[in-house]
């Protein structure tokens, strides 16, 4: 394929998404809502509606980052062009569009290679960004905590890093002496060895955040019980059903990426067991390398959770969709095998009957009414009990060298203080167990709970 786009079928759909609203945040950091053009690529041959949807969200991206999307333009090509990705011809026509219409900014729904967005740029005259770049942006606006503010720092370094351009001689510095002669060390040089040294001091300063996590997650579980992580697509309403689920305080916004620091709170299941609910940063398409990577400490709730709690929006066009999407990132950061129950929100928006035909042993809820919220928590209890193995044992007094393992070991469940000593209901592993037979009063096995 050429440089022009002669016989390749293209489409530029007028209007756009006009005025979205939202807050007065520039999407690069400017006082004023950006006017942007939103790009979209579709192969020949592939199928147009996911791309379509794919553009919705880079277009509510785009209002979240704070910007207007006054034009959506679509290229059909047979593959994509090494140079500019859109070819020659699109780009000088989006470069004249953005001329009459006052464009500030062109975002591009695919991610660019650094040449590209180079290249791009010269013939625009202005920004030519990618979706990685407008979600990057997002997380930098809502990082609020040292750790989350270290975390989207990494992963803007990592996405800057191979995009630094310079000019080669004209920023080198002097130098004199044997060795020393020729251009020197050029500014270029210079500005890559400074973010390399940052990018290394960001992952010596997350790495310890990570190891003071783990090591708080094994104190939780060694003294409590099980560990639940809410996960699923971002605005699915996982924050508004942790609120309900522990009576908790967690941003609660009607815009993608609200949360990005991991929440946990306490709560109790009708039996009476205790555990610990975690909400997490929301996943979706196309989910930055970068952000992944850089998250992975705070990701590392999701990979230790005992159960997930999948929430899916019901009333998004296109759920499986978004089901497809968190999963993909699950079985990305190692969190794949973990068991799961998929909880379809928004049920007073949208009837999800055959939402639940289509996935059996999923659960109906509306964290805003907070309809099938009773017949969620019945659902965690039955799958944490089949998970692991309860035991109950009777603890004499005088054996306080017993209690203490019981509880450095296992996960108590209740304590009660008889006339001879204290009956302890706790989970243990099949070694501990085998340690403590001798004060097993009874076992409640997977097939007996």
């Amino acid at each position: 394929m050429g440089d022009d786009t002669t016989g390749v079928r293209d489409e530029t759909h007028r209007g756009g998404f006009g005025d979205l609203g939202g807050e007065e945040r520039g999407l690069i950091d400017r006082s004023f809502r950006e006017r942007i053009i939103a790009v979209g690529f579709v192969e020949e041959g592939k199928n147009e509606a996911s791309i379509k949807l794919e553009l919705e969200e880079l277009c509510r991206l785009i209002d979240t980052a704070g910007a207007d999307v006054v034009e959506i333009v679509i290229q059909r090509r047979s593959s994509p062009d090494p140079a500019t990705y859109i070819g020659r011809g699109k780009a000088r026509e989006i470069y004249d569009m953005a001329e009459s219409l006052d464009i500030d900014t062109v975002v591009f729904n695919d991610e660019l290679t650094p040449g590209q967005q180079f290249n791009l740029e010269k013939i625009f005259h202005r920004s030519a960004l990618d979706r990685t770049a407008v979600i990057l942006d997002i997380f930098a606006q809502n990082a609020s905590t040292p750790e989350g503010k270290a975390q989207v720092e990494l992963a803007q370094l990592q996405y800057r890093l191979p995009r630094l351009k310079g000019q080669g001689r004209n920023y080198s510095q002097q130098a004199g002496g044997i060795g020393t002669r020729g251009p020197g060390e050029t500014k270029l040089e210079v500005d890559r060895r400074r973010l390399v040294r940052r990018v290394h001091k960001l992952q010596r300063q997350l790495r310890a955040v990570g190891s003071h996590r783990r090591n708080q997650s094994k104190r939780r579980r060694r003294s409590y019980n099980q560990s639940v992580a809410i996960v699923g697509y971002t605005n699915a309403g996982k924050s508004t059903l942790l609120n309900l689920l522990a009576d908790s305080d967690s941003v609660v916004a009607d815009r993608l990426f609200a949360t990005l620091d991991p929440l946990t709170r306490r709560i109790q299941l009708p039996g009476g067991e205790s555990i610990f609910v975690t909400d997490t940063v929301g996943f979706v398409q196309k989910l930055p390398h970068q952000l992944i990577e850089a998250f992975k400490t705070t990701l590392d709730v999701v990979i230790e959770a005992d159960l997930l709690l999948h929430i899916v929006d019901c009333s998004h066009a296109s759920p499986e969709t978004q089901i497809k999407a968190v999963r993909s990132v699950l079985e990305e950061i190692g969190a794949g095998d973990i068991p799961e129950i998929l909880v379809f929100n928004k049920a007073d928006r949208s009837d999800p009957s055959e939402l639940l035909m289509l996935y059996p042993d999923s659960v109906a809820i509306s964290s805003y009414t907070g309809a099938g919220i009773d017949k969620l928590l019945s659902a965690v209890a039955d799958q944490l009990r089949v998970v692991w193995d309860v035991v109950e044992l009777a603890i004499p007094f005088d054996r306080g060298e017993v209690l203490a393992q019981v509880h450095r070991e296992g996960q108590v469940l209740t304590e009660n203080v008889t006339e001879d000593g204290m009956l302890i209901q706790a989970r243990l592993d099949s070694s501990s167990r085998s340690r403590l037979a001798p004060f097993l009063v009874l076992e409640r096995g997977r097939d007996e709970i």
